[in-house]
């Protein structure tokens, strides 16, 4: 393990071994260590600062609750929700354009030309450029219909919301596009049953949240084995609260096509639970005095952060403080990740189970590097 792993941690995929062998991490619950005793005050930028993906994610949830903590409940500006809808695109053609051009594909040969034109849209993209605050997304809706989705996204969300399931077979069959044609080439091995878990939507309701709460403070592992009412949960594009009465994603295949349905609709007109800046949930709870929690959600699923403060006046510090991303719930060694895994074969040679477990990873999509065990081909996956 290099010194980047020791810090960011790594996750061992084994297939075909037993719960929990066959899905292990070394990921660190820095933030609790790191924020213990520091001035409340400092604690949104320090965290920021230490998640290298999501960061303004990580910082907006943290200043959330410092301040339900320090002067109860409070809704986020509409500029950090602008900002947050920002990022969360950014993250989403990102992993699109240069992960997934990597793990999607069967045969080098292919993923040599699509890794080309993935990386030909991302230079062309204006989402990334310098400066980007949402100010003209349409630029970007004219780059997703060129690059990406050969529509215009509202065209092509309209279409999901009718029938998500046939419009992605229908869309990847019929687009001549290089995104298109990943997922019609993929679904061969992707488009597999998963099992998923329970939905993780504890910011559905006050009731729900304070429960939740209470299994923070409760549960000595819950910053790095959660559970949710006794039991394992996923989270991620395809769980959205305000997506909560849509039919279920069953396959590594159609969370995929949940991400690139969100990244579309981020790119809508705001409208709240519908689209642009009113689509990804974010609250606050005050649990009790100098004590409080928030959530957001990004592009990996829903992030919890939870504080606690001591001393008087008004430059109180950190007594506690908890994290909770996506990847401690997608990746818990007895949850639905782990459990497909263990179902496959034993790795090794052979290209379509090698492709099976590439898929799986990039639908759930962790936020550190993972390794595949036992397996001679190169098989190694890292965010850029």
């Amino acid at each position: 393990m290099n010194s980047l792993d020791a810090l960011a941690g790594v996750l061992r995929v084994r297939p075909g071994a037993p719960r929990p062998r066959s899905l292990t991490g070394t990921r660190p619950a820095w933030a609790g260590t790191i924020a213990r005793g520091r001035p409340a005050h400092e604690v949104p930028r320090l965290l920021a600062s230490l998640f290298s993906l999501c960061g303004h994610a990580h910082g907006l949830c943290a200043g959330l609750a410092v301040q339900a903590a320090q002067r109860g409940e409070v809704a986020p500006a509409f500029d950090d929700l602008r900002a947050l809808q920002c990022e969360t695109q950014r993250e989403h053609i990102r992993r699109i354009c240069l992960n997934w051009t990597r793990q999607l594909v069967l045969t080098p040969e292919a993923g040599e030309r699509i890794a080309g034109l993935g990386l030909g849209a991302l230079y062309a993209c204006p989402a990334l450029a310098s400066g980007f605050d949402g100010g003209n997304m349409a630029a970007v809706a004219r780059w997703m219909a060129q690059h990406l989705l050969g529509t215009d996204p509202g065209t092509w969300v309209a279409n999901w919301s009718q029938d998500r399931w046939l419009w992605l077979a229908h869309w990847s069959q019929a687009d001549k596009g290089w995104l298109a044609e990943l997922l019609r080439s993929s679904r061969t091995f992707a488009d597999l049953p998963v099992a998923g878990d329970t939905p993780l939507r504890p910011h559905a309701d006050r009731s729900s949240l304070v429960e939740f709460a209470a299994g923070l403070r409760d549960a000595a592992s819950a910053s790095t084995h959660p559970l949710w009412r006794g039991g394992c949960a996923e989270t991620g594009t395809w769980t959205r609260l305000h997506d909560a009465d849509s039919p279920p994603c069953m396959t590594a295949w159609q969370r995929l096509g949940a991400r690139v349905a969100e990244l579309a609709r981020l790119t809508l007109p705001d409208a709240a639970t519908r689209g642009g800046a009113g689509w990804l949930s974010t609250g606050t709870l005050h649990l009790a005095r100098r004590e409080g929690m928030a959530w957001v959600e990004m592009s990996r699923g829903l992030l919890v952060h939870h504080v606690r403060l001591e001393g008087s006046g008004v430059q109180p510090r950190v007594a506690s403080y908890g994290v909770l991303a996506p990847t401690e719930w997608n990746f818990h060694p007895q949850g639905a990740v782990a459990r497909a895994l263990e179902a496959m074969p034993p790795a090794g040679a052979d290209e379509r189970l090698r492709a099976r477990v590439q898929a799986l990873m990039a639908a759930y999509d962790p936020c550190v590097r993972f390794e595949v065990d036992a397996d001679p081909l190169p098989t190694e996956s890292a965010h850029a």
